[in-house]
C-alpha cells in the first residue's frame, strides 16, 4: 500500500528548487511506492514562475506526484507538511562580509520557524540556504514545540566533494571511500576528516601516504570548493547542492547500513565536547526507528581537535551575531 509524503522547498522557482523538484517528483527520494505532494514557496514576485514550474512538473506525468501546491505565504505552504527544504535565502553579495549574510538572513528563518510551529505537526527540517547551521539554529529556536532535533542543516554536499577527492586522489571509484566526516559549520572552517574515513576498507592514511597532501590541499579545497565553482562557472552549486540535500534527507528516512554514517549538522548534545545545543555537523546514523545518534567513540589527534575547536568557536560567534533572534 503507498503512503503519501508532503514536502516543503523554499526557494523553489531558484537553480537548486529547479534541480531538486522533478527527483523528488519521480519518486527517486523516497521509492516508488510513497506519493509525494510538493508545496513549493516563493517570494510573491517568483510566484508565476512556480506556476509554470508547476505546469513542467504536470507534464512529465509522474505516477508517484500526487499534488502541487503553490505559496508565498510560509503559513499555507508549510501546512502539513513531512519535510521542509528550506533552500531560499538571499546570496552573498560583493563585499559581503559573512556576519553581513548572517544578520540579513536570519529574519526569514525567525518566520519560517514560526510558521513550522502553526502549520506542521510531524515535520523534519532541513536548512541549505547558507549560512545554514545557524539558519536552522534561528529556524529552530523558533518553532516553539516541534522537537529541536528535527531540525538540521546540511553538510552531505562538502561530504561529496570530500568523497570525490579522496577517490580521485587514490585512483579508485567513489563507492569506495566510505565514513568520511564533516565536523563543524557549513564554511571554510569545516573540518573534513580523513583519518577516521576509509578507502576500500582500509583507513584512509594507508591507503594515501601523502600526509602534507591530506593536511592541505586536501582539507582546503573542500573547505572553498564553492568560490572555486562560483568563479568558475559564475554561478553558485545548485545541482550538487539540489544532489546533497536528497542524500541528506534520503540519509535521515532510511535506516544507516551498519557500519556506516553519515555527514550532517544536528544539534550537539555535548558529544565530542561541543557545546550543547550548537547546529554542529557530526557523524550520523539512522536507526530503524526513524531516530538518529551521534556516532561515538572516533578518536581525534592534536591536528583534528585543533580544527574542531576553529569552527566550534566560528559558530559560537555566529550565534552571537543573531542571538536576538534565538
Amino acid at each position: 500500500m503507498s503512503k503519501t509524503v508532503k514536502v516543503a522547498i523554499t526557494g523553489a522557482a531558484g537553480q537548486i528548487g529547479y534541480s531538486l523538484v522533478f527527483r523528488i517528483a519521480s519518486g527517486e527520494l523516497f521509492g516508488p511506492d510513497t506519493k509525494v505532494v510538493l508545496s513549493l514557496l516563493e517570494i510573491p514576485q517568483a510566484v508565476t514562475a512556480l506556476e509554470g514550474l508547476a505546469m513542467e512538473l504536470n507534464d512529465c506525468a509522474f505516477p508517484t506526484l500526487a499534488g502541487i501546491e503553490i505559496n508565498s505565504d510560509a503559513n499555507k505552504g508549510f501546512d502539513g507538511v513531512n519535510w521542509a527544504i528550506l533552500v531560499g535565502a538571499k546570496p552573498r553579495g560583493p563585499g559581503m562580509e559573512r556576519k553581513d549574510l548572517i544578520s540579513e538572513n536570519g529574519p526569514i528563518f525567525t518566520g519560517q520557524g514560526k510558521a513550522l510551529q502553526r502549520g506542521a505537526s510531524d515535520v523534519r527540517c532541513v536548512v541549505v540556504g547558507n549560512p545554514c547551521n545557524t539558519n536552522a539554529l534561528i529556524a529552530a529556536k523558533n518553532a516553539g514545540d516541534v522537537p529541536f532535533n528535527r531540525f538540521s542543516a546540511m553538510t552531505m554536499l562538502d561530504e561529496n566533494r570530500a568523497r570525490y577527492q579522496l577517490a580521485a586522489k587514490a585512483g579508485v571509484a567513489v563507492t569506495e571511500v566510505q565514513n568520511v566526516t564533516i565536523w563543524g559549520n557549513h564554511s571554510a572552517t569545516q573540518y573534513p576528516d580523513f583519518y577516521n574515513a576509509t578507502i576500500g576498507g582500509k583507513k584512509a592514511t594507508d591507503v594515501i601516504s601523502d600526509h602534507e597532501w591530506l593536511q592541505g590541499d586536501f582539507i582546503t579545497t573542500v573547505q572553498k570548493r564553492g568560490a572555486a565553482i562560483i568563479q568558475a562557472r559564475g554561478k553558485s552549486s545548485a545541482a550538487s547542492a539540489a544532489n546533497a540535500a536528497l542524500d541528506h534527507v534520503k540519509n535521515f528516512h532510511f535506516p544507516t547500513e551498519d557500519g556506516k554514517w553519515f555527514s550532517a549538522a544536528v544539534p550537539s548534545d555535548g558529544s565530542y565536547g561541543v557545546e550543547e545545543g550548537l547546529l554542529f555537523s557530526f557523524p550520523i546514523r539512522t536507526k530503524e526507528d526513524g531516530s538518529y545518534e551521534i556516532v561515538q567513540g572516533l578518536a581525534h589527534n592534536d591536528f583534528a581537535k585543533d580544527k574542531l575547536a576553529k569552527t566550534e568557536a566560528e559558530l559560537k560567534s555566529e550565534r552571537e551575531v543573531v542571538k536576538d533572534l534565538l
